[in-house]
């Protein structure tokens, strides 16, 4: 029997290719004629588009075309909502969504103005430098709880104000578990109440891919092609066609290989997105455009900040009796992306907790600055933060072990599928399928050495006198949402075997995760396996990468049509070699029987013989070795996980460095640990960035301050720490593999668990953080305000 490759650490398939430089990326597309795209970008946050002039542009040798939001007529147009808002009872809901070029107004600075088409880059941005635009400036909104008061600017003229008189209002949701509707009252009968204002900013996605699109009209055939930095290149596929007034079939996506995807390249439609294929048809030659990495710091989506008024009460045991949450959400200019992040927020609160009563308002706001869209963790973090810094909170001040009180709330095992009730992200009610979260708990706490730690007060210095401290974290994420996603297995003439499926790959290891999951069903090698990804010519169907959903939706997918096309193999074979199925095996790329290695007939033959090229078949016969299956979850898979990290803190610069850093996560079957191992260390960096390195600074004109690597910084391979990762396998039962999603899961604890590790290192000094990121200079500001 061939060995089984489900759950072994099989090295990637993709690696020769990007590591020889044989991948392709959007820049590395080259065609004849090709013109290129810049943009003129409003450099202020909020102002009245006046006049512009675009004349001495137009005369710069080399430039094609100028064009402004008058220039496209009636193909000037809002985008389309790509997330309608969930059905919770009296929502308030302001949609407002982008459009290619800013008409009459601008709301965030780095919005796009006007659009130069040249014959090369250099000459597009020279001519942008020539065109002139008269703005009136207008006070701009930057703090979101601020942008609230009846008196701040007003991001969109005709907004009313909301209930309360409330202004910028893009949404306002109350979502309700249990009795949470009377927390007063349990509070009140409560041992223990806790109290606290929490800030979270996430960032930028800063990938080392940037944005960028080509887009080529085949006027003779009639046909579009787009080569595109998409994590949806399907949607994109539909969504142009429906723009231009082409058919689908008309159009061509190609999401090749990416340098990062991260959350907010599944945003749609960019205005670089919309332009570029109609100024293709247009202009009848190939366009391209590649973003800049200082406009990626604007012209690409971000998450930012929110503001949290939390509240929980706890009995005297530490048992968490209620939660009520009350936040404000920053989603920027628009909000095409409808309510996912705050939803996230809203649902991911509630962690790994059986908690029987929770209220949680959010009110998601209008600003001008660039918009919001999910970044990975999609709003997660701000929930788990807010959560774990009341517990610790909650023990600190009731004299608890920080292990002891969370491992007192959680969930049982026996207590699932568990309710949560409010809606999530994918409008079902947030249920988590599985999980066992206490043997987490012990696992983590032995790999950091917990209880040696805390033994002794000489184990809290270092010999060169840096303070030590502990943080621990647990947390859950939802992942392997639908719809649905689609695949097409064939085995080929030559042996191999060719997989096909819509969504994209950013540096997942698709490639090797899923050649594994056909390798087990037809029995080959998986270096005999070749994948295809995002290429809407190939693969019609698919919702996209995004939500830790690949694995879980497009896997299953997969291995359902391997399925079927292991049932034809053994069909086929049973006829040719007489025997039933039951007593033929698929093994190093051949069907035998079983114990009979001379009666092995290679995939290849038997692939040929599925395709004949003469002769009469039996009525209702299928040619060759080939299938089209698709996934849809019930619901999303809930993994989980718990982090725990020692820092040494300088007692006289601030600066943290972490010894050491454990991980335990639960994702269900896991495919390939080697991968999983990535996805985790990716996460863990990004989440250390988001804690102590990164920040989207803005000033009170909506200007941002840290637009550049020399001001946002990015921890280095210096600064993220060797990990050790364990693996629990609690199995999904919403899927035949019994897989859950990973792809967020290093980045969604790391902010609350670097801020509860710094402040357990100041701990004589009485600090308690309440914000992330944090910094330096920051956490000399909180502990010099003790003093």
């Amino acid at each position: 029997m061939t060995t089984r490759q489900f759950g072994k650490r099989v090295k990637r398939n993709e690696d020769p290719r990007l590591l020889t430089g044989q991948a392709l990326f959007v820049d590395d597309v080259d065609l004849p004629n090709m013109a290129h795209m810049a943009f003129v970008r409003s450099p202020h946050a909020h102002a009245r588009i006046l006049a512009i002039d675009t004349s001495a542009a137009l005369e710069v040798e080399g430039v094609v075309g100028v064009y402004s939001a008058e220039s496209l007529g009636d193909y000037w147009q809002h985008g389309p909502l790509l997330v309608s808002p969930p059905p919770v009872k009296d929502i308030i809901f302001n949609q407002r969504t982008q459009v290619p070029l800013a008409k009459g107004k601008v709301r965030y600075a780095g919005e796009p103005v006007v659009c130069i088409v040249a014959e090369s880059r250099y000459i597009a941005e020279d001519a942008a430098d020539l065109v002139y635009v008269d703005y009136e400036l207008l006070d701009a909104v930057v703090d979101c709880e601020a942008g609230t008061k009846p008196d701040a600017p007003q991001v969109y003229d005709d907004l009313e104000l909301a209930f309360s008189h409330l202004n910028n209002v893009n949404a306002h949701v109350v979502q309700i578990k249990g009795d949470g509707a009377n927390f007063d009252a349990i509070a009140a009968q409560a041992a223990h109440i806790i109290k606290r204002r929490f800030y979270y900013d996430h960032g930028a996605s800063a990938p080392m891919e940037t944005r960028g699109i080509v887009a080529d009209w085949d006027r003779r055939a009639h046909r579009l092609t787009i080569w595109d930095t998409t994590q949806a290149p399907v949607f994109i596929r539909n969504g142009m066609a429906a723009f231009l007034g082409l058919s689908e079939n008309q159009v061509r996506v190609i999401a090749p290989l990416i340098g990062g995807g991260f959350g907010p390249k599944i945003m749609m439609f960019y205005p670089e997105e919309m332009l570029a294929p109609w100024l293709s048809m247009k202009l009848n030659r190939p366009i391209k455009w590649i973003e800049d990495r200082s406009e990626h710091f604007v012209a690409t989506t971000q998450e930012r900040d929110q503001i949290h008024y939390a509240e929980m009460a706890l009995d005297a045991d530490g048992k968490i009796l209620a939660v009520r949450d009350r936040f404000f959400h920053d989603a920027g200019a628009y909000a095409p992306y409808g309510l996912t992040v705050p939803l996230n927020s809203q649902c991911t609160l509630l962690g790994c907790y059986d908690i029987p009563a929770y209220h949680s308002t959010f009110t998601s706001v209008f600003t001008n600055k660039p918009i919001v869209t999910p970044y990975r963790g999609a709003g997660r973090q701000h929930g788990v933060f807010v959560m774990e810094r009341l517990l610790d909170i909650a023990a600190r001040e009731m004299g608890i072990d920080k292990a002891e009180i969370r491992r007192r709330n959680f969930i049982q095992p026996d207590q699932f599928p568990y309710n949560n009730e409010i809606i999530f992200q994918d409008f079902a009610a947030l249920r988590y399928d599985s999980g066992n979260y206490e043997p987490a708990l012990d696992t983590v706490l032995e790999r950091i050495g917990y209880h040696d730690f805390y033994e002794s007060d000489a184990r809290r210095l270092t010999e060169d006198g840096r303070l030590l401290g502990l943080g621990l974290v647990s947390y859950v994420e939802g992942t392997g949402i639908g719809p649905y996603e689609g695949a097409r297995v064939q085995v080929q003439s030559n042996g191999r075997v060719s997989v096909a499926t819509g969504i994209g790959t950013q540096g997942q290891g698709h490639f090797t995760s899923f050649a594994q999951i056909v390798a087990d069903q037809l029995g080959v090698a998986v270096t005999d396996v070749d994948l295809v990804t995002g290429d809407t010519d190939q693969f019609h169907w698919g919702a996209g990468t995004f939500a830790s959903r690949g694995a879980v939706v497009a896997g299953n997918a997969i291995n359902e049509a391997a399925r079927d096309v292991r049932d034809k193999i053994l069909k086929l074979a049973s006829e040719k070699l007489e025997v039933a199925d039951a007593d033929l095996e698929l093994t190093g790329g051949t069907v035998r029987v079983k114990g009979v290695p001379s009666s092995a007939i290679s995939l290849g033959q038997l692939a040929q013989e599925a395709n004949p090229m003469r002769g009469a078949v039996r009525p209702g016969t299928e040619p060759g070795l080939e299938s089209s299956n698709y996934f849809g979850p019930e619901y999303g898979a809930t993994a989980s996980g718990i982090h725990a990290m020692i820092v040494a803190v300088d007692p006289e610069t601030f600066d943290v460095e972490i010894l050491q850093y454990a991980v335990v996560h639960d994702c269900g079957a896991v495919i390939n640990p080697l991968i999983v191992d990535g996805q985790i260390h990716g996460g863990v960096a990004q989440g250390i960035g988001n804690a102590f390195y990164e920040k989207l600074a803005y000033d009170s004109s909506g200007q941002l301050l840290s637009g550049t690597f020399m001001d946002y910084l990015l921890p280095t391979a210096l600064d993220v720490p060797r990990m050790s990762v364990a693996h629990m396998e609690t199995l999904s039962p919403l899927n035949p593999l019994g897989i859950k999603g990973v792809g967020e899961a290093g980045a969604i604890p790391v902010g609350p668990l670097f801020v509860q590790a710094v402040e357990d290192a100041l701990h004589v000094t009485g600090i308690e953080i309440l914000e992330c990121p944090i910094s330096p200079s920051r956490i000399w500001e909180l502990v010099n305000l003790l003093s």
